[in-house]
């Protein structure tokens, strides 16, 4: 009977994954997933577009199940959890401060949609990319990748320049921001 009782135990243990904080390649997966608006996918689609490793992708997908942010059989976003954790959580989980003036692709609400419902003040924020065509203040991407694969997808990009708003922007940015990624859900589900 103990051994049964340690068996058990070490069964669950084997089976319960430990939940070690979200990464913020996790948030970009999931936009990313968002973006194909309800298409077939592989995680191997995910990583080749990301520029991520497949294992990447399936640890990303893990932490996401874990936190809820995804149903339990990886395909389908919770979308009211991950609109929440975007709009109260991210900017203190994956904070970012504006940087030096550089070259590089607009983000926040430097970009569309945002930068389509504001007019534009003074200050530009970019993504630091030697290919990039304005100059502004850098905004560190959520993950590497980001400056060079954002320009293969709109929808995607919208998403993230939306998610950076939520990051760094002032009040009336985050709420066209949260408009339009209530936008994009509407599509997407």
């Amino acid at each position: 009977m103990i051994y049964l009782q340690f068996a058990n135990r070490e069964l669950i243990m084997f089976v319960m994954k430990k939940h070690n904080g979200m990464r913020p390649q996790d948030i970009v997966v999931l936009l990313k997933i968002l973006s194909m608006q309800n298409q077939n996918w592989h995680n191997i689609d995910i990583a080749n577009a990301l520029k991520l490793s497949p294992s990447e992708v399936s640890e990303a997908l893990n932490r996401c199940k874990i936190a809820r942010l995804i149903d339990g059989r990886k395909r389908s976003i919770n979308a009211n959890s991950f609109k929440e954790f975007l709009i109260y959580g991210l900017k203190y989980v994956f904070p970012v401060e504006p940087g030096a003036v550089v070259r590089g692709i607009p983000t926040a609400h430097s970009a569309p949609p945002i930068s389509e419902k504001i007019s534009q003040g003074g200050d530009i924020y970019v993504w630091p990319f030697a290919k990039g065509i304005k100059r502004g203040q850098a905004i560190e991407p959520l993950y590497k990748t980001i400056p060079e694969v954002a320009q293969d997808d709109k929808t995607f990009y919208e998403l993230l320049a939306i998610t950076d708003t939520l990051r760094v922007g002032k009040a009336r940015e985050v709420k066209i921001a949260i408009e339009e990624f209530e936008k994009k859900m509407k599509y997407a589900n």
